[in-house]
């Protein structure tokens, strides 16, 4: 059998003659040849082609039958048809079923009277689907279809059905009105219902107007009817300015009013005969119309535009709505003018339905297109959360109507930014194709950046009604969704984590939201909040050890761990002493592993201890392993997201810093050693004494100085830091808490330790102090390595000396006495080179002291101008160096001051 779209259209035809009547294809030839005439004549009835129109005749005719139910099915299916594209042509379909149903007893030919159905107010359907703004193709309210030539009948063919202009959106249908009846309370009912049930109806006599008989509001019609002409006298009646109005009010130009391209507005022609009040007041009207376009020129532009999104769409919806009241109440005020007679010729009544009462009956209208225009230009050129910022703001007003407007259309624009919303805190899911949230996800980011990379706030789409602090809360929500997901690869159902909430599925649902931001709306995102943080912040101190990462990081590259440090610089001192080219990692590597297996560190977590190794920075010319030794922290994984590779650079120069100042102190204890040792031995040369008196002195200034340094760096910069970072760990809610906490502790640090740009002066100071230390170390080991060498020798001659007088034999020769004597005075004549080496080495030591001093005095950091106190605590330097009183003074100026 063939389908039937390989059928030619006679066959069509002639299966359709068959099935209409009932008899075979040879009983049916009269009826499908007259069927072909029909088809192929140049004859054409006058039918309004208006599916809407037909639609409303044919539950009129259901409801006539007492057939409610019928009616109520006949119009869910139609609405439900009206979604599909199954049929391209549903006006004929309908047309021909309805003219299938007439009595063939009556004539036909031609859809009848259609006044009554106009007089009728019936609401917009009570199962109107909403235009729900995921959908942009279902926008589309049906005026789009309208033809330039539209003359007759209805004033646009967009009017889906008669209903009321309200104020707040959608209404049901009331059941009275399936029943003929009308509402029982008319103060009850909106503007437009009242407006659409008090304009009197004429040429009527269907049982259906039987309600209108009672008193309506615009008095009662004159019963004669006419065709529109102008008067004799050349003037235009008022009831064909009437008729030109209601086109005007839908952006049609009509026969006396049309539109200037030149001035954008509404003119009479000037030709016209009309009187100065007319015109006044048809100029008052006109301006419906220009409002009109201009809202319908913004929707027709952006309605088809996917790149606007969906809040675009939604906002493009919500205008829709609008525009469909407004053309609902429009067909009603349409109908007072448009009624059939016996032939099916357009005729006008003379209704009540003047200039004077549109003024009145337009007023609320009119203020709401206003509104509607306005928001059109105000919202220009923005989309997503900027679109919807903008209608907030708009609606900040002292009118509760233009603000319950307002908030209508808010409710339908923020559906689509509260459902990202809700889809991001509970699922982790951005799908923001035309970005419009105002949470922004760039998709080349890798993992390791997730955290701090790959999501961030767009703030221009950030609505008005949302704060910041909720927004970053927002962000940070799916940030932590996606980082358990992705970093952690932790699998917990999303649910157990914190239990969904219901989103905004509705327009009805966003208003209420809207109407308790601060209420139900902040609870939302608070409870998302609180229990995802909570969650990862448990996931991180679980199972990837955060907190015993970062004390770890204190011991270790911040020199926490005193006997590991000190036993480790033992074991490497040998090796750190050589030349850097000659160091070989898996030597210093080896070592380390000694000195934890020594020290309390072999009680360390296996985890720490691995991820602990050795580091040889970039070798220069004449380093020593001391100059190019440092400690690593491998870092991977989740952790990774909280100790970044600028976190651990900072943690290398600390480290570095740290080391060298370890190293000084080392140094200093081993001169010390040294000095205590020799001591007694070199009483037997008191040429000496003079010189090792030198030596303690600058000794201890050098000691003096690098315990203050060593107190000021351990106890006031790391251990108040640390404890500041730790009160801040424990208290902090999400993750981004900790790595603020965490940055601002190596901030700290850094800027104290005078590691910073700013400190740089001082930095250099201190390192040639240290310098001086290295120095001093090794002219003090050449004077004890002169002395000792003299010292033995001196030993040795006494020795031998005696042990030929023990023989019996002379002691020395004269020859043997004399080279004697002649070496102790060379080796006095080196002293004085040796105490001039130490007083320029002093010298040099205190300049730099007295200038490190200077700049601590001078530094806006209150701790290092103690600091410096403590390093001149006798005011020794105070008395050499006037710069030291003249800034003292300053200071002293300063907290009086302050005080």
């Amino acid at each position: 059998m063939a389908t039937l779209d390989q059928k030619s259209p006679n066959v069509l035809l002639q299966s359709l003659c068959c099935r209409i009547t009932g008899k075979s294809e040879a009983e049916v030839a009269h009826q499908f040849q007259y069927a072909v005439r029909v088809i192929g004549s140049n004859y054409a009835p006058t039918i309004e082609r208006d599916e809407f129109l037909v639609s409303e005749k044919i539950k009129k005719e259901l409801l006539k039958q007492r057939r409610e139910a019928d009616a109520a099915l006949f119009s869910e299916l139609h609405r439900k048809l009206q979604t599909q594209s199954v049929l391209k042509h549903r006006w004929s379909v309908l047309y021909l079923l309805l003219s299938l149903s007439e009595d063939p007893r009556k004539p036909s030919g031609r859809v009848g009277n259609y006044g009554a159905l106009f007089a009728q107010a019936l609401p917009r359907d009570a199962h109107s689907t909403p235009f729900y703004c995921t959908r942009p193709q279902s926008l589309a309210l049906g005026y789009g279809e309208r033809s330039a030539g539209l003359s007759a009948s209805v004033g646009t063919s967009g009017i889906s059905s008669l209903g009321v202009y309200t104020l707040n959106g959608p209404t049901a249908t009331p059941q009275s009105l399936l029943s003929g009846q009308p509402p029982q309370s008319a103060a009850a009912q909106p503007l437009g219902a009242r407006l659409a049930w008090a304009l009197p109806v004429s040429g009527s006599s269907s049982s259906a107007l039987a309600p209108l008989a009672t008193r309506p509001l615009l008095g009662p019609p004159v019963p004669s009817s006419r065709v529109v002409r102008p008067r004799k006298d050349g003037e235009v009646s008022e009831a064909a300015l009437v008729r030109d109005i209601l086109y005007v009010f839908q952006g049609i130009d009509g026969k006396f009013i049309k539109m200037s391209a030149q001035d954008n507005c509404y003119k009479i022609d000037s030709k016209v005969v009309l009187c100065k009040s007319l015109r006044d007041t048809c100029s008052r009207l006109s301006e419906l119309g220009w409002l009109h376009n201009k809202v319908r020129k913004y929707t027709d532009a952006r309605s088809l535009d996917r790149a606007f999104g969906l809040v675009g769409q939604s906002f493009c919806a919500a205008l829709h709505q609008e525009l469909k009241e407004y053309y609902r109440l429009l067909s009603v005020l349409h109908s007072q003018l448009q009624v059939e007679d016996e032939h099916g010729v357009l005729v006008c009544t003379e209704s009540s339905l003047t200039l004077r009462r549109l003024l009145v009956w337009m007023y609320d209208p009119k203020i709401r297109l206003k509104t509607l225009a306005a928001l059109v230009d105000f919202c220009q050129g923005r989309k997503g959360g900027e679109l919807a910022s903008a209608v907030h703001s708009y609606g900040k007003t002292g009118d509760p109507q233009m603000r319950a407007l307002v908030q209508h259309i808010l409710s339908l624009v923020s559906n689509p930014i509260l459902n990202f919303l809700y889809r991001w805190i509970y699922d982790g899911e951005l799908e923001d194709t035309y970005h419009e949230f105002f949470v922004a996800s760039d998709p080349n980011v890798k993992t390791d950046r997730l955290w701090h990379d790959k999501y961030s706030l767009r703030k221009s789409m950030i609505p008005t009604f949302i704060t910041m602090e909720q927004a970053s809360k927002v962000l940070l929500i799916g940030k932590s969704i996606n980082f358990l997901h992705q970093v952690c690869q932790d699998r917990t159902p999303l649910g157990k984590i914190t239990p969904a909430s219901n989103s905004a599925d509705t327009p009805r649902d966003t208003a209420e939201l809207l109407s308790d931001l601060e209420g139900a709306f902040q609870e939302k995102i608070d409870a998302a909040y609180f229990d995802t943080s909570k969650y990862l912040l448990d996931v991180l101190n679980r199972n990837y050890l955060l907190l015993e990462h970062l004390q770890a990081m204190r011991r270790y590259l911040l020199l926490g761990q005193g006997d590991f440090i000190r036993h480790l610089m033992d074991l490497l001192k040998p090796e750190l002493v050589r030349p850097a080219t000659t160091l070989y990692q898996h030597n210093l590597t080896g070592i380390l592993e000694t000195a934890v297996r020594a020290t309390n560190a072999q009680y360390d977590n296996a985890e720490i201890l691995k991820r602990l190794d050795v580091r040889l920075l970039e070798v220069s010319p004449g380093d020593t392993g001391w100059d190019v030794f440092s400690l690593d922290y491998h870092v991977d994984g989740p952790i990774a997201t909280v100790f970044t590779r600028e976190c651990m650079g900072h943690y290398l120069r600390v480290f570095n810093f740290l080391w060298r100042a370890k190293r000084m102190e080392y140094t200093l204890t081993d001169i010390w050693k040294g000095q205590m040792c020799n001591a007694k031995l070199l009483k037997t040369m008191p040429e000496l004494s003079g010189v090792l008196h030198q030596c303690h002195i600058l000794a201890s200034e050098m000691v003096h100085f690098i315990h203050q340094m060593q107190y000021y760096i351990t106890f006031e910069v790391l251990e108040c830091s640390w404890d500041e970072l730790w009160n801040r760990v424990q208290q902090a809610q999400d993750l981004d808490h900790i790595i603020a906490a965490h940055d601002l502790f190596l901030d700290s640090v850094i800027s104290r330790c005078l590691l910073d740009n700013s400190s740089r002066n001082l930095l250099n100071q201190l390192r040639a102090i240290f310098d001086q230390i290295i120095e001093f170390q090794s002219a003090q080991d050449s004077l004890y390595r002169s002395a000792l060498e003299e010292l033995t020798l001196r030993l040795q001659f006494g020795e031998k000396k005696q042990q030929k007088e023990t023989e019996g034999q002379w002691g020395v020769t004269a020859e043997q006495e004399a080279e004697e004597k002649k070496r102790i005075q060379e080796f006095q004549e080196t002293i004085p080179k040796m105490r001039s080496q130490l007083r320029i080495l002093t010298h040099f030591y205190q300049n730099i002291v007295q200038q490190f001093l200077v700049l601590l005095m001078t530094s806006t950091d209150e701790s290092l101008r103690f600091l410096s106190f403590r390093l001149d605590f006798n005011e020794h330097y105070k008395a050499r160096e006037p710069r030291l009183r003249a800034s003292l003074g300053t200071n002293r100026g300063r907290r009086q001051s302050n005080i």
